[in-house]
């Protein structure tokens, strides 16, 4: 198996040690408002912390791991560290031949010069499988992803050439892990079953959800909700842009989620940016074009996108904690209410019948 270089295992637990009493004291006030909620569901929030957060994110995030470009040495790094958490969390392999890692083949590459034919190097997804605890609704899916990719190495600014994807999507990948720790405490399982997802590709054109929506480990009809989180880790302390909202009933149900929990500060708000297309940018529109109801977490971007200086430093992990609760209060709602999500009808038309018709 591969391993993190003892340089980043060395510097990640002296960054974890500077960092973890702090984030104890944001933790420790959020659980003491947090009356209402099971003592099971409780105790698996209570895994969620800021210095979780940092903690890997500076793993996932480190000059080590080069940008995570795909292909690279960085993100098969980056999909092993991910695939013995999930292990660790006791959840079930989802990938090829029982392991966690599904592997797909890059699009392009030089044929070959006799055949013509073109190579299939190929790229990890992490995919892990938590069983719901309702006999019924156990056969019912949430799938919880983010991309673990980035841009790899770049033109130096400064002198520094890697680019590090702290933000872009460092916190989103950290989140899944966050939220399968947490949903695979005793008792903290919803009804439906959780598939939590970390792909690559991203960046170059969303190749590894592309393919994953095509191979699912189950069918991709008893999927009832896709919550994609990319981006959560800058800009606003008490605000995070939801984009999809006004496509389905998952938009209602975010914002009573949010309303029940004010004691995470955390307000969900529309998509302020319609004119960049962000719902179609991301690994969510593998499953929205298939028919699965879906819901983008993002924060926006910011003058380190795609550059060397979105780095572990720069992100704001108290933050991202809230929006991981946030997240996680959700998963909850959905995988325990009677009914699945319901499209919007005219968002169904305009945006899964196109794509049925491709």
């Amino acid at each position: 198996m591969l391993t993190l270089d003892t340089t980043n295992a060395v510097y990640i637990a002296m960054r974890f040690l500077a960092v973890s009493a702090l984030a104890l004291i944001p933790g420790a006030s959020l659980c003491a408002q947090s009356r209402a909620v099971p003592p099971a569901v409780q105790r698996g929030l209570e895994t969620i912390t800021a210095a979780d957060v940092r903690r890997r994110i500076e793993i996932i995030a480190h000059d080590s791991m080069g940008g995570r470009d795909t292909p690279s040495r960085g993100l098969e790094l980056t999909a092993a560290y991910i695939a013995a958490e999930f292990a660790r969390f006791g959840l079930r392999p989802a990938g090829d031949s029982g392991t966690f890692i599904q592997r797909y083949p890059l699009p392009g590459g030089p044929p070959d010069a006799r055949s013509g034919a073109r190579p299939a190097r190929t790229a990890p997804n992490v995919v892990g499988f938590l069983e719901g605890s309702d006999p019924n609704l156990k056969r019912e899916y949430i799938v919880l992803s983010a991309h673990m990719d980035h841009v790899g190495i770049g033109a130096p600014v400064n002198g520094d050439s890697i680019y590090n994807g702290a933000d872009d999507d460092a916190s989103g990948t950290v989140a899944v892990v966050e939220l399968a720790e947490a949903l695979s405490r005793p008792g903290a399982r919803p009804k439906r079953s959780v598939i939590f997802l970390t792909v690559s590709g991203e960046e170059h054109g969303l190749w590894g959800s592309a393919w994953l929506s095509e191979h699912a480990p189950v069918p991709v009809a008893d999927i009832v909700a896709n919550l994609n989180i990319d981006m959560v880790g800058r800009n606003w302390k008490d605000t995070i842009v939801v984009i999809g909202k006004e496509h389905s009933d998952l938009g209602t149900t975010v914002e009573r989620v949010s309303r029940a929990h004010p004691e995470l500060g955390m307000r969900p708000i529309d998509d302020i940016w319609p004119e960049e297309n962000f719902y179609f940018r991301s690994d969510h529109y593998n499953f929205a074009r298939k028919g699965v109801p879906v819901l983008f977490f993002f924060n926006g971007t910011h003058p380190d996108y795609h550059g060397p200086d979105d780095e572990p430093a720069r992100i704001d992990a108290e933050k991202a904690a809230r929006i991981v609760r946030l997240v996680y209060f959700l998963t909850h709602e959905v995988g325990n209410a009677a009914e699945r999500p319901k499209w919007n009808p005219a968002s169904y038309r305009r945006i899964v019948r196109p794509a049925t018709r491709d």
